[in-house]
């Protein structure tokens, strides 16, 4: 399946740019996520950079007789009565894991909303995992692989990296796109 949504990207005419950081954990969060194909440039990314993605699911898709197959795609279930909620539950199981790149949406929907979800920094933070950004750019047909930033408390500091990144990419819906924010920065930053 990603070999084919890889093959009908490129003959679709788009580009694959960047290269994978030579890191054992890290969280990828992509945007513009104003589309369903966005799934399709997910699926051709791992085929492209030839990278094995985690993802978070509610707990109860991971029940017999499909958990097994959602565990062995990457997934981590969240949710349930499991203690520290979906953050904590996330730090624990980058905590357990010797290699993981787990890929987050923070944009949470694909129509324009005025924050983003902030939960990737709360798991960079206590995980203490790098965030690497990738973007899907429907105008320019690119998916792009940037920078790997570290995150140091400074929210403002790092979503201005973030900003800067996401600025000019187009997601297919470019009315879906929200403003590159997160309730946690300061008022003179929005």
């Amino acid at each position: 399946m990603k070999w084919l949504a890889y093959r009908y990207l490129r003959l679709q005419g788009w580009d694959f740019l960047g290269k994978l950081p030579d890191v054992p954990k890290m969280i990828v969060i992509g945007a513009p996520h104003t589309t369903n194909w966005d799934f399709v440039a997910y699926l051709a990314a791992l085929h492209h950079f030839r990278f094995r993605a985690s993802y978070i699911g509610k707990h109860t898709l991971f029940r017999w007789p499909f958990g097994y197959i959602f565990r062995y795609f990457g997934g981590i279930p969240v949710g349930g009565s499991k203690s520290g909620g979906i953050v904590g539950q996330v730090t624990d199981a980058f905590n357990t894991a010797d290699e993981m790149a787990l890929v987050i949406a923070p944009e949470g929907t694909r129509r324009s909303v005025p924050y983003w979800k902030s939960g990737f920094l709360k798991i960079a933070g206590m995980a203490d995992v790098p965030v690497l950004l990738a973007a899907v750019d429907f105008a320019r047909k690119e998916l792009t692989i940037g920078p790997l930033i570290h995150y140091a408390e400074d929210v403002s500091a790092f979503m201005d990296e973030v900003r800067s990144f996401y600025g000019d990419k187009v997601g297919l819906h470019p009315e879906g796109k929200g403003q590159v924010r997160v309730r946690e920065e300061a008022p003179a930053s929005s």
